[in-house]
């Protein structure tokens, strides 16, 4: 049987369009696009003395694939910023893992608009940074810049659930 969050009766899955992702204490701008957030975990054999015709399976090392976020080009200089933090401690302009590394928050909205999930991912830093894509002047689109986190683990906020639908507001 399923298990349901005992403030909600929902049935319907949340829209993946509806989302936000914040550093900093401050929501990114112009955010369009994030890549899943995708934990493995190997398998390790195991065989133990006299019990040599089957073998156990253990969970061994987890990895955490990095994700990409996707922003229009504004004079938003977040992801720029960020990501000369790391070419800084690269040339060793700073010393300090602090100062590069991140806290990361992923925040997924209702339809209603209020705030139903949030993920956090820890001690995030840019691997890659592109600051435009090839320009063509015949196309018809969008400027996207482009960032690569890799991180250390990600974990679902517990202190963060979708509140019952109270209904529309009343006035008067």
């Amino acid at each position: 049987m399923a298990r349901m969050n005992a403030s909600t009766n929902r049935f319907d899955p949340f829209r993946n369009f509806r989302f936000k992702v914040k550093w900093d204490g401050q929501y990114v701008a112009g955010l369009t696009k994030m890549g899943a957030l995708k934990r493995s975990t190997e398998m390790v054999e195991f065989r133990e003395a006299g019990e040599n015709i089957t073998s156990r399976k253990l969970p061994g090392k987890t990895k955490y694939e990095a994700v990409t976020l996707e922003a229009g080009v504004t004079y938003d200089t977040a992801f720029s910023d960020w990501a000369n933090l790391v070419n800084d401690f690269a040339s060793h302009s700073i010393t300090s893992l602090g100062e590069f590394r991140k806290n990361v928050t992923v925040d997924v909205f209702n339809e209603a608009g209020q705030l139903a999930i949030s993920y956090n991912l820890y001690r995030a830093w840019v691997a890659d940074y592109q600051a435009l894509p090839d320009l063509d002047a015949s196309a018809n689109a969008v400027a996207i810049t482009t960032i690569k986190i890799e991180y250390e683990w990600f974990e679902r906020d517990p202190n963060v659930n979708e509140q019952p639908n109270q209904g529309p507001a009343r006035i008067g």
